[in-house]
């Protein structure tokens, strides 16, 4: 009898141990939250700030001649990763940044990047910030406007060089919107902005060609180069964008 008692004794306690085992193994098992998931591809809005930090009569040409630097209205793109709006070494692809490059004019890019593949959005900027009419900034002046991408997603945008035959300032491929973490960035992006020959007009002098967007007498007018998209090597002080411009980016929160 005592045999017996003492091998029930041992039982109930064994079954008393597996009945409080899953409520300790459940409050360590990880539980993976379906909300972090989502966040981290959630679509983020940015405001982009284009600034044109030169200054009044800064350059002076061969000639005597001083000359202030504009930016032109241009057009911007979120896109997929691998999507482009020129190649270097490769003649214009003639979507529209010629218009840009040449006079100033972005409705022919912007027009063509509705229809372009990989392209989640795009449009137009052609307001300076306080200004009441369309045109481009001037020293001082800056242009803004918004987008909404998400992670994996990059900015381009183009606006012309105002005192050359066919120069534009673009990043070559892109400016990421998103860390290696997936979180948007933020600040100051002009190291990614280039300045940039589209090759389908003959240089002149900056600031005092005949055939450059404020001194020529109708558009597309100046002699065509059929040449290619290529960097401005230029060792001038109008050729290194951060003297001129500063381009930031900034979540909305």
């Amino acid at each position: 009898m005592k045999l017996f008692k003492l091998a029930l004794g041992v039982f109930l306690a064994i079954a008393s141990n597996t009945v409080n085992q899953p409520a300790a193994l459940s409050i360590e098992r990880p539980i993976l939250s379906p909300i972090v998931t989502a966040q981290a591809t959630k679509p983020t809005r940015f405001t982009v700030r284009i600034e044109n930090i030169s200054t009044k009569d800064e350059f002076t040409a061969s000639n005597g001649t001083k000359w202030t630097l504009d930016f032109s209205p241009g057009a911007w793109l979120v896109s997929n990763k691998n999507s482009s709006l020129f190649t270097v070494g490769k003649k214009d692809r003639g979507q529209g940044i010629e218009a840009i490059a040449e006079d100033g004019n972005p409705s022919n890019l912007a027009k063509s990047l509705k229809s372009q593949q990989g392209v989640k959005s795009s449009g137009v900027f052609d307001t300076a910030v306080a200004a009441n009419k369309m045109g481009g900034i001037r020293p001082g002046q800056a242009f803004e406007f918004t987008v909404t991408a998400s992670p994996g997603q990059k900015l381009s945008l183009v606006t012309m060089f105002g005192q050359a035959n066919d120069w534009f300032y673009a990043p070559r491929s892109g400016i990421a919107l998103f860390d290696t973490n997936g979180q948007p960035i933020q600040g100051d992006v002009t190291s990614q902005i280039g300045l940039w020959n589209a090759g389908t007009e003959v240089d002149e002098e900056p600031g005092i060609g005949p055939n450059q967007g404020p001194r020529q007498k109708a558009p597309n007018t100046g002699v065509d180069e059929n040449g290619v998209v290529q960097a401005v090597r230029s060792q001038a002080a109008y050729a290194k964008t951060s003297r001129l411009m500063r381009v930031t980016v900034t979540p909305v929160r």
